[in-house]
C-alpha cells in the first residue's frame, strides 16, 4: 500500500493503534468533508503498532483535547512538502466541552446550553473532575 506524501497540512503519528476514527470525532475533524489518509495499525517501533493520520491542507487542532484522547501522539506541521514544525500535546489543566458529566443531578445536564468543563486532579491517573458538581469524569 501507498500513501504519498502532503505538501501543506498535519500529521498525526504516534496514535494509539485502532483510535484514529475517535481521535478524529473528538478533534471535531469531519472524514466525509476533510482530504485525510488514515494508516490503522501499522509498525511502530516504539509502541509495537500506531495509527497516522495525515490531513491535508489547513487545519486548527485543538491540542489540548489531542492531550486528553491521544498524549504520546506527535503534530508535524507541513508546509511546501517539508515538516516545519513538531509539536507533542499535554495533558491539559482543563478541558471544556470534550467531557460530557454522567451526573443527572449536575446544572450541566439540567441546563442547556451550560459548558461542559473539566478539571485535572490527578495526571497520572489521568482524572478529571466536573467543574460544577466535582464528579469523576469517565471516558
Amino acid at each position: 500500500m501507498e500513501v504519498t506524501s502532503i505538501t501543506e497540512g498535519i500529521i498525526i503519528d504516534h496514535v494509539p493503534a485502532g483510535t484514529a476514527l475517535k481521535v478524529l470525532n473528538y478533534l471535531n475533524i469531519n472524514p466525509a468533508t476533510t482530504r485525510l489518509a488514515l494508516i490503522m495499525n501499522t509498525t511502530s517501533h516504539q509502541f509495537g503498532s500506531k495509527d497516522i493520520i495525515k490531513i491535508e491542507g489547513e487545519q486548527d487542532i485543538d491540542l489540548d483535547v489531542l492531550g486528553l484522547v491521544a498524549r504520546q501522539a506527535t503534530v508535524d506541521v507541513v508546509h511546501g512538502g517539508k515538516i516545519v514544525e513538531k509539536l507533542t500535546p499535554n495533558l491539559p489543566e482543563h478541558v471544556t466541552n470534550v467531557i460530557s458529566c454522567v451526573n443527572p443531578r449536575c446544572v450541566t445536564t439540567i441546563e442547556r446550553g451550560i459548558k461542559q468543563r473539566f478539571h485535572l486532579v490527578h495526571s497520572e491517573r489521568k482524572e478529571y473532575r466536573c467543574d460544577y458538581c466535582d464528579e469523576e469524569a469517565k471516558f
